[in-house]
């Protein structure tokens, strides 16, 4: 074998140091790429930590507010309850005050006709027995269980519910009102 040149050692020495040279920039890129990778996933690292503090905030104020909601739910379904309840309450008696004014008409509207009968009736007992007829003729008006047999004549405001008659009645003694 024979040695090399020294023209050849030159350019082996020449490529050597470029081999060496672009192997140290090489490894400066390789840190340099390595130190960018570190710091992103570092930077990676606390925003997902940030992100999951974040995530944590949210969902504890989410909970919060729906237990809130919750709260105000069941309160509002308490109220619409008791309502409920008292508009049944209240239906009951707009029931009952329902009968009760229809009896009332029923009543104001048979006033004049009870007034009239009675009016008749009066005048019926103050005309008393006829005269020449005989004993044995009974009529209806003149039974003993009656209040138009002729002894009771003097008390002829037991039937009259004229206005004349009631002046004469003390009023405070009659109430008429329904309770509830």
């Amino acid at each position: 074998m024979s040695l090399p040149s020294p023209v050849q050692i030159k350019e082996a020495n020449a490529h050597l140091v470029a081999v060496h040279r672009r192997v140290a920039e090489l490894e400066q890129r390789l840190e340099a790429a390595e130190n960018t990778v570190r710091e992103q996933a570092e930077s990676l690292i606390r925003k997902d930590e940030q992100l999951r503090a974040a995530t944590q905030e949210i969902a504890e104020v989410k909970d919060r507010e729906i237990a809130y909601l919750h709260e105000k739910l069941c309160k509002s379904e308490e109220t619409i309850q008791k309502f409920q309840n008292m508009v049944k309450e209240k239906d009951v008696l707009i029931g009952q005050l329902r009968h009760r004014c229809q009896l009332l008409d029923n009543i104001c509207k048979s006033r004049p006709l009870l007034d009239s009968m009675l009016s008749h009736m009066a005048e019926a007992e103050r005309l008393g027995p006829v005269i020449g007829a005989t004993e044995t003729i009974s009529l209806s008006l003149t039974d003993g269980e009656s209040n138009c047999s002729p002894s009771r004549i003097g008390n002829h405001k037991d039937f009259s519910l004229s206005e004349d008659d009631m002046d004469d009645q003390d009023v405070d003694d009659i109430v008429f009102g329904t309770t509830v």
